[in-house]
Protein backbone atom coordinates (compact mmCIF):
# COMPACT_ATOMS: atom_id res chain seq x y z
CA UNK A 1 0.00 0.00 0.00
CA UNK A 2 1.19 3.35 -0.53
CA UNK A 3 1.72 5.18 2.54
CA UNK A 4 2.23 8.87 1.38
CA UNK A 5 -1.12 9.48 0.07
CA UNK A 6 -2.72 8.96 3.43
CA UNK A 7 0.16 10.48 4.93
CA UNK A 8 -0.09 13.98 3.30
CA UNK A 9 -3.81 14.01 3.20
CA UNK A 10 -3.67 13.50 7.12
CA UNK A 11 -2.23 17.26 6.85
CA UNK A 12 -5.16 18.15 7.31
CA UNK A 13 -6.66 15.92 10.23
CA UNK A 14 -3.90 16.77 12.29
CA UNK A 15 -4.72 20.71 11.98
CA UNK A 16 -8.09 20.65 12.51
CA UNK A 17 -7.62 18.12 15.60
CA UNK A 18 -4.80 20.41 17.14
CA UNK A 19 -6.60 23.55 16.64
CA UNK A 20 -9.72 22.08 18.51
CA UNK A 21 -7.63 20.74 21.45
CA UNK A 22 -5.55 23.90 22.08
CA UNK A 23 -8.35 26.47 21.55
CA UNK A 24 -9.91 24.58 24.75
CA UNK A 25 -6.84 25.66 26.67
CA UNK A 26 -6.99 29.32 26.20
CA UNK A 27 -10.36 30.08 25.97
CA UNK A 28 -9.75 32.43 29.62
CA UNK A 29 -7.31 34.26 28.30
CA UNK A 30 -8.87 34.88 24.68
CA UNK A 31 -11.86 36.02 26.60
CA UNK A 32 -10.03 38.70 28.63
CA UNK A 33 -7.93 40.02 25.58
CA UNK A 34 -11.24 40.48 23.92
CA UNK A 35 -13.16 41.99 26.38
CA UNK A 36 -15.69 38.85 27.46
CA UNK A 37 -16.51 35.70 29.58
CA UNK A 38 -15.56 32.80 29.10
CA UNK A 39 -18.56 30.95 28.60
CA UNK A 40 -19.26 33.38 25.60
CA UNK A 41 -16.54 32.45 23.88
CA UNK A 42 -18.70 28.92 23.02
CA UNK A 43 -20.13 30.69 20.41
CA UNK A 44 -16.95 30.80 18.51
CA UNK A 45 -17.10 26.71 19.11
CA UNK A 46 -20.91 26.86 18.33
CA UNK A 47 -19.42 28.66 15.09
CA UNK A 48 -17.48 26.17 13.74
CA UNK A 49 -19.54 23.09 14.37
CA UNK A 50 -22.26 25.08 12.09
CA UNK A 51 -20.07 25.88 9.69
CA UNK A 52 -18.97 22.20 9.47
CA UNK A 53 -22.34 20.98 9.11
CA UNK A 54 -23.40 23.46 6.49
CA UNK A 55 -20.71 23.01 4.04
CA UNK A 56 -19.56 19.25 4.50
CA UNK A 57 -22.84 18.22 2.54
CA UNK A 58 -21.54 19.75 -0.28
CA UNK A 59 -18.18 18.51 -0.19
CA UNK A 60 -18.92 15.80 -2.49
CA UNK A 61 -20.41 17.77 -5.50
CA UNK A 62 -17.14 20.45 -5.03
CA UNK A 63 -14.78 17.30 -5.56
CA UNK A 64 -16.25 16.31 -8.65
CA UNK A 65 -16.97 19.68 -10.06
CA UNK A 66 -13.78 20.85 -9.92
CA UNK A 67 -11.32 18.07 -8.61
CA UNK A 68 -10.71 16.78 -5.66
CA UNK A 69 -6.86 17.80 -5.14
CA UNK A 70 -7.85 21.82 -5.86
CA UNK A 71 -10.77 21.52 -3.70
CA UNK A 72 -8.53 20.16 -1.19
CA UNK A 73 -5.59 22.81 -1.31
CA UNK A 74 -8.42 25.13 -1.21
CA UNK A 75 -9.82 24.20 1.78
CA UNK A 76 -6.49 24.32 3.42
CA UNK A 77 -5.95 27.94 2.63
CA UNK A 78 -9.56 28.93 3.95
CA UNK A 79 -8.46 27.17 6.89
CA UNK A 80 -4.86 29.28 6.84
CA UNK A 81 -6.96 32.50 6.08
CA UNK A 82 -9.21 31.60 8.60
CA UNK A 83 -6.80 30.71 11.73
CA UNK A 84 -5.29 34.27 10.53
CA UNK A 85 -8.59 35.93 11.22
CA UNK A 86 -9.25 33.98 14.91
CA UNK A 87 -5.23 35.60 15.40
CA UNK A 88 -5.84 39.07 14.59
CA UNK A 89 -10.00 39.04 16.28
CA UNK A 90 -10.63 42.02 18.24
CA UNK A 91 -13.80 41.45 19.63
CA UNK A 92 -16.38 38.79 20.32
CA UNK A 93 -18.15 39.18 16.86
CA UNK A 94 -15.01 38.74 15.07
CA UNK A 95 -13.40 36.38 16.44
CA UNK A 96 -17.07 34.25 16.14
CA UNK A 97 -16.92 35.13 12.69
CA UNK A 98 -13.27 33.64 11.84
CA UNK A 99 -14.37 30.66 13.57
CA UNK A 100 -16.64 30.23 10.83
CA UNK A 101 -14.24 30.87 8.20
CA UNK A 102 -12.15 28.40 10.02
CA UNK A 103 -15.16 25.92 9.89
CA UNK A 104 -15.76 26.25 6.09
CA UNK A 105 -12.10 24.95 5.76
CA UNK A 106 -12.75 22.15 7.89
CA UNK A 107 -15.58 20.88 6.08
CA UNK A 108 -13.92 20.37 2.94
CA UNK A 109 -10.50 18.98 4.11
CA UNK A 110 -11.40 15.98 6.37
CA UNK A 111 -14.35 14.83 3.98
CA UNK A 112 -12.32 15.44 1.27
CA UNK A 113 -9.34 13.62 1.97
CA UNK A 114 -11.50 10.51 3.20
CA UNK A 115 -12.75 10.52 -0.55
CA UNK A 116 -9.28 11.16 -2.10
CA UNK A 117 -8.35 8.20 0.11
CA UNK A 118 -11.58 5.74 -0.66
CA UNK A 119 -10.90 6.69 -4.66
CA UNK A 120 -7.31 6.28 -4.74
CA UNK A 121 -7.05 2.78 -2.92
CA UNK A 122 -8.32 -1.04 -3.44
CA UNK A 123 -11.32 -2.07 -1.49
CA UNK A 124 -8.96 -4.47 0.24
CA UNK A 125 -6.49 -2.24 1.45
CA UNK A 126 -8.83 0.36 2.76
CA UNK A 127 -8.76 -0.28 6.42
CA UNK A 128 -4.83 -0.14 6.47
CA UNK A 129 -4.84 2.88 4.36
CA UNK A 130 -7.75 4.57 6.90
CA UNK A 131 -5.15 3.47 9.90
CA UNK A 132 -2.53 5.57 8.32
CA UNK A 133 -4.62 8.49 7.61
CA UNK A 134 -5.72 9.31 11.23
CA UNK A 135 -2.15 8.59 12.85
CA UNK A 136 -1.06 11.73 12.50
CA UNK A 137 -4.24 13.37 13.18
CA UNK A 138 -4.02 11.64 16.54
CA UNK A 139 -1.30 13.40 17.72
CA UNK A 140 -2.80 16.44 17.65
CA UNK A 141 -5.05 15.65 20.66
CA UNK A 142 -1.52 14.63 22.43
CA UNK A 143 0.17 17.56 21.81
CA UNK A 144 -2.58 20.37 21.97
CA UNK A 145 -3.03 21.17 25.21
CA UNK A 146 0.20 21.03 26.36
CA UNK A 147 1.79 23.33 23.64
CA UNK A 148 -1.35 25.48 23.59
CA UNK A 149 -0.67 26.08 27.38
CA UNK A 150 3.15 26.61 26.63
CA UNK A 151 2.26 29.02 24.24
CA UNK A 152 -0.81 31.28 25.93
CA UNK A 153 1.46 31.07 28.76
CA UNK A 154 4.58 32.18 27.44
CA UNK A 155 3.76 34.04 24.21
CA UNK A 156 0.48 34.64 23.57
CA UNK A 157 -2.66 32.72 22.72
CA UNK A 158 -2.45 34.68 19.34
CA UNK A 159 0.16 31.74 18.15
CA UNK A 160 -2.07 29.17 18.54
CA UNK A 161 -3.91 29.94 16.00
CA UNK A 162 -0.38 31.38 13.48
CA UNK A 163 0.88 27.92 14.27
CA UNK A 164 -1.66 26.41 11.54
CA UNK A 165 0.16 28.76 8.82
CA UNK A 166 3.35 26.57 8.21
CA UNK A 167 1.60 24.12 8.72
CA UNK A 168 -1.31 24.72 6.26
CA UNK A 169 1.58 26.24 3.60
CA UNK A 170 3.48 22.73 4.24
CA UNK A 171 0.62 20.65 3.89
CA UNK A 172 -0.19 22.54 0.10
CA UNK A 173 3.25 21.86 -0.72
CA UNK A 174 2.85 18.32 -0.38
CA UNK A 175 -0.31 18.16 -1.62
CA UNK A 176 1.12 19.64 -4.74
CA UNK A 177 4.16 17.39 -5.28
CA UNK A 178 2.77 14.43 -4.46
CA UNK A 179 -1.21 13.47 -4.85
CA UNK A 180 -1.97 12.75 -8.18
CA UNK A 181 -5.66 13.97 -9.00
CA UNK A 182 -7.91 11.33 -8.20
CA UNK A 183 -10.87 10.23 -10.54
CA UNK A 184 -13.83 12.04 -10.33
CA UNK A 185 -17.09 11.30 -11.34
CA UNK A 186 -19.10 12.92 -13.79
CA UNK A 187 -20.78 16.11 -12.02
CA UNK A 188 -24.13 15.96 -11.01
CA UNK A 189 -26.70 19.09 -10.80
CA UNK A 190 -26.26 21.09 -7.53
CA UNK A 191 -29.67 20.24 -5.60
CA UNK A 192 -29.63 23.92 -4.23
CA UNK A 193 -32.87 23.39 -2.42
CA UNK A 194 -31.50 20.72 -0.78
CA UNK A 195 -28.60 22.35 0.18
CA UNK A 196 -30.67 25.04 1.79
CA UNK A 197 -32.91 23.23 3.57
CA UNK A 198 -30.09 20.62 4.64
CA UNK A 199 -27.79 23.40 5.45
CA UNK A 200 -29.98 25.20 7.72
CA UNK A 201 -31.63 21.92 9.38
CA UNK A 202 -27.84 20.65 10.04
CA UNK A 203 -26.47 24.66 11.24
CA UNK A 204 -29.67 24.89 13.51
CA UNK A 205 -29.40 21.24 14.96
CA UNK A 206 -25.87 22.17 16.01
CA UNK A 207 -26.90 25.46 17.36
CA UNK A 208 -29.62 24.23 19.18
CA UNK A 209 -27.33 21.72 20.79
CA UNK A 210 -24.07 23.29 21.73
CA UNK A 211 -26.63 26.25 23.30
CA UNK A 212 -28.29 23.43 25.53
CA UNK A 213 -25.39 21.66 26.47
CA UNK A 214 -22.94 24.75 26.99
CA UNK A 215 -25.47 27.06 27.41
CA UNK A 216 -23.90 30.96 26.30
CA UNK A 217 -27.44 31.68 25.65
CA UNK A 218 -30.70 31.18 27.35
CA UNK A 219 -31.53 27.31 26.67
CA UNK A 220 -35.34 27.90 25.25
CA UNK A 221 -33.12 29.52 21.97
CA UNK A 222 -31.55 26.45 22.06
CA UNK A 223 -34.70 24.11 22.70
CA UNK A 224 -36.52 26.21 19.80
CA UNK A 225 -33.48 25.76 17.64
CA UNK A 226 -32.95 22.20 17.68
CA UNK A 227 -36.95 21.44 17.07
CA UNK A 228 -37.11 23.79 14.10
CA UNK A 229 -34.23 22.32 12.95
CA UNK A 230 -35.46 18.53 13.18
CA UNK A 231 -38.41 20.02 11.56
CA UNK A 232 -36.88 20.94 8.32
CA UNK A 233 -34.78 18.08 8.30
CA UNK A 234 -38.20 15.71 7.85
CA UNK A 235 -39.08 18.49 4.92
CA UNK A 236 -35.43 18.14 3.57
CA UNK A 237 -35.68 13.92 3.64
CA UNK A 238 -39.14 14.48 1.88
CA UNK A 239 -37.75 16.82 -1.04
CA UNK A 240 -34.40 14.10 -0.91
CA UNK A 241 -36.54 11.18 -2.27
CA UNK A 242 -38.70 13.40 -4.68
CA UNK A 243 -35.35 14.81 -6.73
CA UNK A 244 -32.64 13.04 -8.79
CA UNK A 245 -29.66 14.01 -7.33
CA UNK A 246 -30.09 15.42 -4.14
CA UNK A 247 -27.44 17.10 -1.90
CA UNK A 248 -27.53 14.67 0.31
CA UNK A 249 -29.09 10.72 -1.18
CA UNK A 250 -30.84 9.12 1.47
CA UNK A 251 -31.84 6.13 -0.88
CA UNK A 252 -27.91 5.05 0.38
CA UNK A 253 -29.67 3.67 3.35
CA UNK A 254 -31.19 0.80 0.94
CA UNK A 255 -27.11 -0.75 1.71
CA UNK A 256 -27.84 -2.78 4.63
CA UNK A 257 -23.78 -2.38 5.73
CA UNK A 258 -24.40 1.11 5.15
CA UNK A 259 -27.04 1.59 7.28
CA UNK A 260 -25.61 -0.52 10.17
CA UNK A 261 -22.47 1.44 10.22
CA UNK A 262 -24.54 4.74 10.44
CA UNK A 263 -26.81 3.58 12.97
CA UNK A 264 -25.21 1.28 15.01
CA UNK A 265 -22.23 4.39 14.85
CA UNK A 266 -24.92 6.49 15.93
CA UNK A 267 -25.33 5.23 19.63
CA UNK A 268 -21.33 4.76 19.95
CA UNK A 269 -20.88 8.53 19.08
CA UNK A 270 -23.66 9.42 21.29
CA UNK A 271 -21.95 7.56 24.16
CA UNK A 272 -18.60 7.99 24.29
CA UNK A 273 -19.01 11.95 22.41
CA UNK A 274 -19.46 13.32 25.89
CA UNK A 275 -16.70 11.40 27.71
CA UNK A 276 -14.13 14.03 26.56
CA UNK A 277 -16.60 17.23 28.06
CA UNK A 278 -17.73 14.80 31.57
CA UNK A 279 -14.52 13.19 32.65
CA UNK A 280 -12.10 16.44 32.93
CA UNK A 281 -15.00 18.31 34.62
CA UNK A 282 -15.57 15.32 37.14
CA UNK A 283 -11.49 15.49 38.11
CA UNK A 284 -11.82 19.41 37.95
CA UNK A 285 -15.00 19.93 39.39
CA UNK A 286 -15.55 16.91 42.22
CA UNK A 287 -11.70 16.50 43.01
CA UNK A 288 -10.35 20.04 42.89
CA UNK A 289 -7.31 18.99 39.79
CA UNK A 290 -6.26 22.05 37.70
CA UNK A 291 -6.62 21.36 34.12
CA UNK A 292 -2.75 20.53 33.50
CA UNK A 293 -3.42 17.56 36.10
CA UNK A 294 -6.69 16.44 34.81
CA UNK A 295 -4.76 16.76 31.07
CA UNK A 296 -1.93 15.22 32.39
CA UNK A 297 -4.65 12.04 33.13
CA UNK A 298 -7.47 11.75 30.37
CA UNK A 299 -4.51 12.40 27.50
CA UNK A 300 -3.62 8.37 27.95
CA UNK A 301 -6.84 8.15 26.01
CA UNK A 302 -5.17 9.88 22.94
CA UNK A 303 -1.71 7.45 23.63
CA UNK A 304 -3.98 4.58 23.23
CA UNK A 305 -5.98 5.52 20.46
CA UNK A 306 -2.67 6.44 18.66
CA UNK A 307 -1.23 3.14 19.58
CA UNK A 308 -4.29 1.06 18.05
CA UNK A 309 -3.45 2.32 14.72
CA UNK A 310 -0.97 -0.13 14.33
CA UNK A 311 -2.39 -3.46 14.52
CA UNK A 312 -6.01 -2.52 13.18
CA UNK A 313 -5.43 -3.93 9.96
CA UNK A 314 -4.35 -6.75 11.24
CA UNK A 315 -7.32 -7.05 13.79
CA UNK A 316 -9.72 -6.84 11.01
CA UNK A 317 -8.03 -9.04 8.47
CA UNK A 318 -7.95 -11.89 11.63
CA UNK A 319 -11.19 -11.69 13.28
CA UNK A 320 -13.84 -9.84 10.90
CA UNK A 321 -15.54 -6.57 11.21
CA UNK A 322 -18.44 -7.90 13.05
CA UNK A 323 -16.12 -9.33 15.55
CA UNK A 324 -14.03 -6.78 15.60
CA UNK A 325 -16.86 -3.75 16.03
CA UNK A 326 -18.25 -6.05 19.43
CA UNK A 327 -15.51 -5.89 20.75
CA UNK A 328 -14.18 -2.64 20.78
CA UNK A 329 -17.96 -1.02 21.41
CA UNK A 330 -18.25 -3.19 24.12
CA UNK A 331 -14.55 -2.35 25.74
CA UNK A 332 -15.32 1.15 25.38
CA UNK A 333 -18.34 0.79 26.83
CA UNK A 334 -16.99 -0.50 29.96
CA UNK A 335 -14.26 1.98 29.84
CA UNK A 336 -17.61 4.26 30.56
CA UNK A 337 -18.53 2.53 33.29
CA UNK A 338 -15.03 2.65 34.86
CA UNK A 339 -14.90 6.77 34.67
CA UNK A 340 -18.29 6.70 36.36
CA UNK A 341 -16.29 5.09 39.53
CA UNK A 342 -13.50 6.74 39.40
CA UNK A 343 -11.80 7.60 43.01
CA UNK A 344 -8.30 9.26 43.46
CA UNK A 345 -7.94 6.39 45.73
CA UNK A 346 -7.74 4.46 42.93
CA UNK A 347 -3.67 3.73 41.59
CA UNK A 348 -2.97 5.99 38.92
CA UNK A 349 -1.41 3.40 36.96
CA UNK A 350 -5.03 1.50 36.58
CA UNK A 351 -6.61 4.43 35.85
CA UNK A 352 -4.18 5.42 33.22
CA UNK A 353 -4.41 1.57 32.20
CA UNK A 354 -7.99 2.03 31.58
CA UNK A 355 -7.89 5.42 29.83
CA UNK A 356 -5.21 3.70 27.27
CA UNK A 357 -7.95 0.80 26.73
CA UNK A 358 -10.82 3.33 26.55
CA UNK A 359 -8.50 5.22 23.75
CA UNK A 360 -7.57 1.86 22.09
CA UNK A 361 -11.22 0.18 21.89
CA UNK A 362 -12.35 3.57 20.62
CA UNK A 363 -9.90 3.71 17.75
CA UNK A 364 -10.25 0.38 16.33
CA UNK A 365 -14.03 1.42 16.33
CA UNK A 366 -13.18 4.78 14.20
CA UNK A 367 -10.93 2.98 12.00
CA UNK A 368 -12.98 -0.17 11.30
CA UNK A 369 -16.17 1.98 10.96
CA UNK A 370 -14.53 4.32 8.54
CA UNK A 371 -13.96 2.14 6.12
CA UNK A 372 -17.20 -0.13 6.80
CA UNK A 373 -19.42 2.87 5.45
CA UNK A 374 -18.30 1.76 1.72
CA UNK A 375 -18.79 -2.16 2.45
CA UNK A 376 -21.67 -2.39 0.58
CA UNK A 377 -21.25 1.09 -1.53
CA UNK A 378 -20.59 1.19 -5.55
CA UNK A 379 -17.71 3.83 -6.20
CA UNK A 380 -20.06 6.18 -7.62
CA UNK A 381 -21.86 6.80 -4.83
CA UNK A 382 -18.73 6.64 -2.57
CA UNK A 383 -18.50 10.77 -2.26
CA UNK A 384 -22.23 10.60 -1.22
CA UNK A 385 -21.68 7.89 1.68
CA UNK A 386 -18.61 10.07 3.42
CA UNK A 387 -20.55 13.17 3.09
CA UNK A 388 -23.86 11.55 5.00
CA UNK A 389 -21.36 9.72 7.39
CA UNK A 390 -19.17 12.63 7.93
CA UNK A 391 -22.11 15.79 8.77
CA UNK A 392 -24.09 12.82 10.61
CA UNK A 393 -21.02 12.12 12.79
CA UNK A 394 -20.75 15.72 13.73
CA UNK A 395 -24.14 15.96 14.85
CA UNK A 396 -24.26 12.67 16.99
CA UNK A 397 -20.85 14.20 18.56
CA UNK A 398 -22.82 17.55 19.66
CA UNK A 399 -26.28 15.30 20.75
CA UNK A 400 -23.91 13.51 23.07
CA UNK A 401 -21.95 16.34 24.82
CA UNK A 402 -25.90 17.73 24.98
CA UNK A 403 -27.03 13.93 26.67
CA UNK A 404 -24.24 14.03 29.18
CA UNK A 405 -24.91 17.39 29.76
CA UNK A 406 -28.19 16.92 29.75
CA UNK A 407 -28.23 13.87 32.50
CA UNK A 408 -25.64 15.88 34.49
CA UNK A 409 -27.78 18.95 34.95
CA UNK A 410 -30.74 16.82 35.22
CA UNK A 411 -29.27 14.67 38.13
CA UNK A 412 -28.42 17.84 39.94
CA UNK A 413 -31.30 19.69 39.99
CA UNK A 414 -33.36 16.76 41.06
CA UNK A 415 -30.95 16.03 43.79
CA UNK A 416 -29.95 20.02 44.71
CA UNK A 417 -27.06 21.21 46.26
CA UNK A 418 -23.58 21.54 44.62
CA UNK A 419 -22.88 19.03 41.71
CA UNK A 420 -21.25 16.01 43.14
CA UNK A 421 -19.80 12.33 42.09
CA UNK A 422 -23.36 11.08 42.18
CA UNK A 423 -24.53 13.46 39.37
CA UNK A 424 -21.65 12.41 37.03
CA UNK A 425 -22.13 8.97 37.92
CA UNK A 426 -25.42 9.26 36.60
CA UNK A 427 -24.14 10.99 33.33
CA UNK A 428 -21.80 8.19 32.32
CA UNK A 429 -23.73 5.17 33.59
CA UNK A 430 -26.89 6.76 30.87
CA UNK A 431 -24.01 7.14 28.39
CA UNK A 432 -22.59 3.50 28.67
CA UNK A 433 -26.21 2.44 28.64
CA UNK A 434 -26.47 4.23 25.04
CA UNK A 435 -23.24 3.15 23.86
CA UNK A 436 -24.46 -0.62 24.32
CA UNK A 437 -27.00 -0.67 21.53
CA UNK A 438 -24.29 0.36 19.33
CA UNK A 439 -22.51 -3.10 20.39
CA UNK A 440 -26.11 -5.32 20.09
CA UNK A 441 -26.91 -3.68 16.52
CA UNK A 442 -23.03 -4.87 15.12
CA UNK A 443 -23.99 -8.19 16.31
CA UNK A 444 -26.61 -8.50 13.75
CA UNK A 445 -24.07 -8.53 11.32
CA UNK A 446 -22.86 -11.42 9.60
CA UNK A 447 -20.03 -12.71 10.47
CA UNK A 448 -18.67 -12.39 7.01
CA UNK A 449 -19.69 -8.50 6.78
CA UNK A 450 -17.24 -6.16 5.21
CA UNK A 451 -15.06 -9.16 4.20
CA UNK A 452 -13.86 -7.58 1.16
CA UNK A 453 -12.47 -4.93 2.92
CA UNK A 454 -9.89 -7.25 4.64
CA UNK A 455 -6.67 -6.61 3.67
CA UNK A 456 -4.38 -9.66 2.51
CA UNK A 457 -1.00 -9.44 2.19
CA UNK A 458 1.07 -9.99 -1.08
CA UNK A 459 3.70 -11.51 0.13
CA UNK A 460 6.41 -8.90 -1.81
CA UNK A 461 5.66 -6.01 0.66
CA UNK A 462 3.09 -4.29 -1.45
CA UNK A 463 0.76 -3.95 1.58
Amino acid sequence: MNRITPLVLAVALFMENMDATVIATSLAAIATDIGTEPIALKLALTAYLVALAIFIPVSSWMADRFGSKNVFRWAILVFILGSIACAFANSLLTFVAARFLQGMGGAMMTPIARLMLVRATPRNQLVNAMAWLTIPGLIGPIVGPPFGGFLTTFLSWHWIFLINVPIGLIGMLLVGKFLPETRRNTPRGIDLVGFFLAGTAFALFAFGLSVISLPALPPIIGIIATITGIAIGAVYARHAFRVENPILDLRLFRFPFFRSAVFAGTFFRLGVGATPFLFPLLLQIVYGMTPFQSGSITFATAVGALVAKFPASWIFRNFGFRAALVAATGLATLGIIAMAFYDPVIPLAVVVAVLLGFGFAQSIFWTGASAFVFADIDDKDSGQANVISQVWGQLNFALGVALGGGVLEASHLIRGGEIDVHDFQAAFLVCAAVCTLSTALFLRLPKNAGSALHSHPTGDGSE
